[in-house]
């Protein structure tokens, strides 16, 4: 049986979605605090699922035309690793930019990729929570260890264009987390603690307290939560091409979330919110190493009422402190050499004002504005002989102001739906400041870039009978590049990238055609979509020349990519004991047009793999506990334009038991339980994926 995706927290959106759900979908499921399902009091039962889409519209599972599958908290905990962006793999189509797990790899190489689109350390896929976006302000990577664990209570994947509502980067898609909220724990006073002890001496830990006072129309409630995982990591490269200078990736990683609320009536509420980020990283060399430290705000509030409808305000802004230092490294691997250090301070600022309201039972209409604003330094210092040579220094300033309107239609058994957004992306007040040894400083000005896009989408529904729908969707979405691709050098092991203040939007087209089936008799469903995505002038990482000890590469526009294929997503529950899920993506991801060198035309965009798919099995009992094993397939992969580095397929095991007691959880996991050498990069030097993680921990929760 399927289960109502919890709505967005507050009542003051209550309102709202039970109008919504009268008009879409009267049997619903409701669920209960502790996570089991329970009858509607006001409306009978039916195998179906609503999802609150990152869309904007909350729309039962046979109403939306979007590709949504929801990763619950229990999915998350139930995870063997540790980090979410692993976590996330349990999606097929979910690909981050390299095989590395997000525990330890470097921030600048976690992009993510959804519908075999491909990324480079900048993501094509949008990551927000609660309308925040949460892609690095200046380079576009994730943070994935940004909240604690114990505040996130889903993750909503949304697969295909989404540029209607969100506006730059979201082509491939949006992952939304949906997080913790205070004021709708079922008991006053909740406190949770999830600790755990891991090979490769790695331990985490994660506590939360939320806090309810007052009656229900004027409650303050609170959380805090704190987080931490540590982790010796592992060495990436092979034992038969390791030398003296090979040492572990590892990483050192905090977090930290606080949050009051307060209720204004039964219509209204406003809350505040702070998070804190810190991580430090060894990056496979004892000199190379970085560090991250984050504050990120937000603020705001909504409010319902039948006659105005539901106005959300949400006003956000982060700053961050990046450094890193480059090495290169001998051909022997016995030696490193300091190259090259550098600061990255980045802040920005930002809002979102959204109105919507269902008008004759039959009409949604949403609509809203919001501004983006990023400021970010580039700050380098050459090293030459263990000492100082000079300087870079770009400053710049982005910003980005939108519009946007969507309105869904249903009567019967059809639902339409479309939206439209205006969007003005500019590049500001950007100046490159040089000095070449000891000489003079020169100081350029670059000139400033403005930018226009209108990203329209449309999606249609037609339910069949009760089980049966068909859908279709079409978009345009766009991207704009990131402060680090115009005018920062990045560097992976020894593959250089250089930058490029030329760079344009990428400007993509796509459409999704499907069918969603409802199985009552196995408690479940089955998406099958066929999606076609053509992006034009892709930011890519274009090869300049390549040895066995170093890689050059600029970032260009490409002519253009295209992505095609089939998906196939599962969730079954043939019996109370047992639970299916899983899925299955094939992606034709090819390069269909570059003038300038058309011998790239025909080759597979970097770092998608044409075919993979995940299953997971859940067997649980009330008494025993539950175990669950997944198994993730990936075929061949290239790590680079010219297709010469070759990543091939792998598959991997993972598995998770855990056994409840009166307060408390103990659980064991295991991740890669087979211990394969997975390719993760070729940099040029092979460099692998996570070896065989084990883990023991505890997770207790107390309420009164």
């Amino acid at each position: 049986m399927l289960h109502l995706l919890p709505s967005p927290p507050r009542c003051h959106r209550a309102l709202l979605h039970a109008m919504f759900a009268a008009l879409l979908c009267p049997p619903l499921i409701a669920q209960s605090p502790s996570g089991s399902a329970k009858p509607s009091p006001t409306q009978p039962t039916r195998h179906d699922q609503v999802y609150v889409t990152a869309y904007g519209t909350p729309l039962p599972a046979s109403a939306t035309a979007a590709s949504t599958r929801l990763l619950t908290r229990q999915q998350l905990q139930q995870s063997a690793s540790p980090a979410l962006g692993d976590a996330l793999r349990q999606v097929p189509g979910v690909e981050l930019y390299r095989r590395t797990s997000t525990l330890i790899a470097n921030p600048t190489s976690q992009g993510i990729s959804l519908r075999g689109l491909g990324s480079t350390s900048s993501s094509r896929t949008l990551v927000l929570s609660d309308h925040v976006p949460l892609n690095d302000a200046f380079g576009g990577w994730i943070h994935w260890e940004e909240f604690p664990a114990s505040t996130i209570r889903a993750v909503e994947v949304v697969r295909g264009g989404a540029s209607d509502l969100y506006g730059s980067s979201a082509i491939g898609g949006v992952i939304n987390l949906l997080r913790l909220d205070p004021g709708e724990q079922p008991q006053p006073v909740i406190f949770t603690l999830d600790a755990s002890q891991a090979s490769q001496n790695t331990h985490s830990a994660n506590v939360a307290y939320t806090w309810q006072h007052g009656p229900a129309a004027e409650q303050w409630s609170a959380l805090l939560a704190a987080g931490a995982i540590h982790t010796d990591g592992y060495i990436p490269v092979p034992q038969n091409l390791r030398g003296p200078v090979d040492s572990a990736y590892n990483a050192h990683l905090e977090n930290g979330s606080a949050e009051v609320r307060r209720q204004l009536g039964q219509n209204a509420d406003l809350f505040l919110r702070g998070n804190f980020y810190n991580d430090a990283r060894g990056n496979g060399a004892p000199l190379a190493t970085n560090a991250t430290r984050l504050w990120r705000y937000a603020s705001g509030g909504d409010w319902t009422t039948p006659s105005a409808g539901h106005w959300m305000l949400r006003l956000y802004g982060s700053n961050e402190h990046y450094r890193q230092s480059f090495v290169a490294i001998a051909r022997n691997r016995a030696t490193e050499t300091l190259t090259r250090l550098l600061k990255t301070p980045a802040a920005e600022l930002g809002g979102t004002l959204e109105w919507s309201t269902v008008l004759r039972q039959h009409l949604t209409l949403l609509s809203g504005v919001d501004v983006h604003d990023v400021r970010g330094d580039d700050a380098e210092v050459p090293i030459a002989n263990g000492q100082p040579n000079g300087l870079s220094n770009t400053t710049a300033r982005q910003r980005q102001t939108g519009a946007y309107a969507e309105a869904l239609w249903n009567w019967k058994q059809w639902t339409l739906s479309g939206g439209l957004r205006v969007d003005h992306f500019s590049n500001l007040d950007a100046m490159q400041y040089m000095q070449s040894g000891s000489g003079p400083v020169t100081t350029t000005a670059i000139p400033d870039r403005t930018e226009t896009v209108v990203n329209p989408r449309v999606g249609l529904v037609r339910r069949l009978d009760q089980h049966v729908a068909l859908t279709a969707t079409a978009f345009r979405a766009y991207r704009a590049p990131t402060i680090y691709e115009l005018y920062r050098t990045g560097q992976v092991g020894q593959a250089t990238t250089l930058a490029n203040p030329h760079l344009l939007s990428e400007r993509a087209t796509g459409f999704e055609t499907g069918t969603q089936l409802a199985a009552p008799s196995f408690g479940g469903t089955l998406r099958l979509s066929y999606f076609w995505t053509e992006v034009n002038r892709p930011v890519t990482a274009l090869t300049l020349s390549a040895t066995p000890t170093h890689i050059t590469k600029q970032r260009a526009n490409l002519g253009q990519i295209r992505s095609a294929g089939v998906a196939l997503d599962y969730e079954l529950h043939p019996a109370p004991w047992l639970s299916l899920t899983g899925g299955y993506q094939y992606a034709d991801a090819i390069v269909t047009r570059f003038d300038q060198q058309p011998q790239l035309i025909g080759k597979w965009i970097p770092e998608v793999a044409h075919q993979m798919a995940t299953s997971s099995l859940r067997l649980s009992h009330q008494h025993w506990g539950s175990l669950t094993l997944l198994g993730r397939i990936s075929g061949r992969q290239f790590d680079d334009d010219v297709n010469t580095y070759l990543l091939h397929g792998y598959f991997s095991m993972d598995a998770y038991a855990e056994h409840n007691f009166h307060r408390f959880t103990l659980y064991a996991a295991g991740e890669n339980l087979l211990d394969r050498s997975i390719d993760a990069g070729r940099t040029p030097v092979l460099t692998l994926a996570m070896p065989r993680l084990v883990r023991i921990g505890l997770r207790l929760h107390l309420a009164h």
